[in-house]
C-alpha cells in the first residue's frame, strides 16, 4: 500500500513539475501575478504620457541642488501628510518616480490631480490604489511644481 501512494505521489508530482520549464512561457500561476503587478510597473511607453495639465515639455539638464533644497522644504510643507519620500503612505512615495513616469507627468499631478484622476488611466488606478483617496491641489505654482520635481530628482 505505501509504495502505490509512493507511486502515485511521484506521478502528481512530476505532472506538476513539467509544463513551462526552460520554455520561457508562463505558467498559470504567474497570470495571477500580472493581474496584480501594481500601476508603477504597468507595460506601457511612460515617457510618452504627459498626463493632462499646463506642462506640455520639460527637458531635465544637470541637478541643481539648490533648487532640489527649495523643492524639499515646499514638500515638507505641502506634501508629506500623505507622501512619505521613500515609502507608500496614503499616496505613493516619489522615490524613483521619474524611473516610472515622465517629467511632464509628475508636474502636471502636482498642478492638476483632480482631471488627471479623472481623465489619465494612470492617475486613475492610482487613485484605486489609494482607497479612492484624492490627491487634492495645493495650488502650487509651475515654478513650486518644478522645484519638487528636481527634489525627487534625489532621492
Amino acid at each position: 500500500m505505501k509504495s502505490l501512494s509512493y507511486s502515485f505521489l511521484f506521478v502528481v508530482l512530476s505532472f506538476f513539475s513539467c509544463g513551462s520549464q526552460g520554455t520561457g512561457e508562463s505558467s498559470g500561476s504567474n497570470e495571477k501575478t500580472k493581474s496584480e503587478t501594481p500601476i508603477s510597473v504597468v507595460n506601457q511607453d511612460f515617457m510618452a504620457n504627459k498626463g493632462i495639465g499646463p506642462v506640455k515639455s520639460l527637458t531635465l539638464g544637470a541637478l541643481d541642488e539648490a533648487i532640489a533644497a527649495e523643492g524639499k522644504t515646499l514638500f515638507d510643507g505641502y506634501c508629506v501628510a500623505c507622501h512619505n519620500p521613500t515609502e507608500k503612505l496614503i499616496g505613493p512615495a516619489p522615490k524613483g518616480i521619474l524611473e516610472r513616469r515622465s517629467p511632464e507627468w509628475i508636474m502636471n499631478m502636482i498642478l492638476n490631480p483632480m482631471e488627471m484622476t479623472e481623465k489619465d488611466p494612470v492617475a486613475k488606478k492610482q487613485l484605486e490604489e489609494a482607497n479612492g483617496v484624492p490627491m487634492i491641489s495645493m495650488g502650487l505654482t509651475e515654478e513650486q511644481a518644478r522645484k519638487i520635481l528636481e527634489y525627487f530628482r534625489t532621492l
